[in-house]
């Protein structure tokens, strides 16, 4: 089944798209913007790896550290083909905003290699991460730059990272988040994004009226983030009605089986369409024409554009995924009265709870569960709550609302920096 078309909008020209009108509502000036709009670093690497076939393989990655105005740069690495300058360097300025928004004291950060790693072996993956962390060690550090999985990337990637840069160092748990908790990892970590995006839902759906109970959830995009958020919201009484990944995807308007799901297709890393559990098959192009309350956008950028956004038939679109939505697509959806909770917001709950994971590794105090998620449900909902009061005071909308919030606040930090 194929996937849905890209628009050939990139998340770097998304985010630059969408920096303007928030920048008026913040009040900043042309120094201020010139000084925001960059990097602050830019690195680009070869990889040389040795494959299995005796044969070595060059990638080219990347770490872009954009600002490190609020603290330390922060933000994952990812493998994947279009983890490119461009790519990179996008993502990189989002997690500024979202760290800022977060109000949490880090700055914003990306890392990536132009790779698919489901062509790589164990070895080969691990070969690629010990180079790669090689290659950018003396930009990392834990009061430097802070990186994290993403996508392609998990918890035994960040292990390798944490081993090839302590070698180095010497051992430095707090220099990498999402890392297994036997090494210093945090509880709740690995579901923080998605349960970041169910507490923002639920924040909304208390300001306007709706219920997670038995609302119609669709979900586009099945890893970490897509499948966790349809399990929590599964087990709150919601009806997730359909799924998909990369091969496409299912449909049930009674609501789909998430719990054996879940397992068929994140834990066994097997093809939502292959399911057997109930539900008919869609392509991804189907899924978005579904008719449904929340869809939650969670996989790569740019996915609602001008193809399709005017098949959409949801009440919100929730954007789990950084930069899901194009800027024309934002407009359009606008001028339905469709509200889009944007990305650096609603997925803001994975460098949350990294942030939580670097206070326990740099105290050495492990914290509960219930104690991640009660500080992870007040850091996300008091974002929330700004966001909001900022757009009913501005009549505005709620991306140019949260881009204006930290927007100036980086700004104040640059300022009082002496810059």
């Amino acid at each position: 089944m194929p996937a849905t078309p890209r628009t050939p909008m990139a998340t770097g020209a998304i985010v630059r798209n969408q920096f303007d009108a928030a920048a008026d509502l913040a009040g900043l000036d042309e120094a201020q913007r010139r000084l925001l709009r960059g990097p602050f670093r830019s690195v680009s690497v070869d990889v040389p790896v040795r494959m299995d076939d005796g044969h070595i393989e060059v990638f080219r990655g990347y770490r872009v550290q954009h600002s490190g105005a609020r603290g330390p740069c922060k933000g994952g690495i990812r493998y994947h083909l279009e983890a490119d300058a461009g790519e990179v360097l996008g993502l990189a300025t989002t997690m500024t905003w979202k760290t800022a928004l977060a109000d949490i004291p880090f700055g914003g950060a990306k890392g990536g290699v132009q790779v698919d790693p489901r062509k790589l072996s164990p070895r080969e993956l691990e070969a690629l991460t010990r180079v790669f962390t090689g290659r950018i060690a003396l930009l990392l550090g834990p009061y430097r730059d802070i990186p994290a999985p993403d996508m392609g990337t998990n918890a035994q990637v960040m292990a390798w990272l944490l081993d090839e840069f302590s070698a180095r160092n010497g051992y430095s748990p707090a220099v990498v988040t999402g890392k297994p908790i036997s090494l210093g990892g945090s509880l709740g970590r690995e579901e923080a994004t998605a349960q970041g995006v169910v507490y923002v839902m639920q924040a909304f759906a208390a300001d306007e009226g709706m219920t997670i109970k038995d609302s119609r959830v669709v979900v586009q995009g099945f890893g970490n983030v897509g499948a966790h958020a349809a399990r929590i919201l599964h087990e709150g009484g919601a009806r997730v009605i359909a799924v998909s990944d990369v091969d496409g995807g299912l449909h049930n308007d009674k609501g789909l089986d998430i719990a054996k799901l879940f397992d068929h297709a994140y834990r066994q890393r097997r093809p939502v369409a292959e399911f057997a559990g109930g539900g008919d098959r869609i392509t991804n192009e189907q899924l978005w024409r579904t008719p449904c309350d929340w869809l939650i956008p969670a996989a790569l950028g740019g996915v609602i554009s001008k193809h399709n956004v005017e098949q959409l038939d949801c009440k919100v679109v929730v954007e789990a995924a950084n930069a899901p939505s194009t800027p024309i697509a934002d407009k359009e959806l606008e001028t339905r009265g469709v509200p889009v909770l944007p990305d650096f917001l609603v997925n803001a709950g994975g460098v949350i709870v990294s942030y939580f994971e670097w206070v326990q590794n740099l105290q050495q105090h492990p914290w509960s569960l219930k104690q991640v998620n009660d500080e992870l449900h007040e850091k996300i909902t008091v974002a929330y709550r700004a966001v909001r009061d900022l757009r009913q005071r501005q009549q505005t909308t709620w991306r140019t609302a949260a881009y204006a919030i930290a927007l100036a606040r980086v700004a104040e930090a640059e300022r009082l920096r002496g810059h």
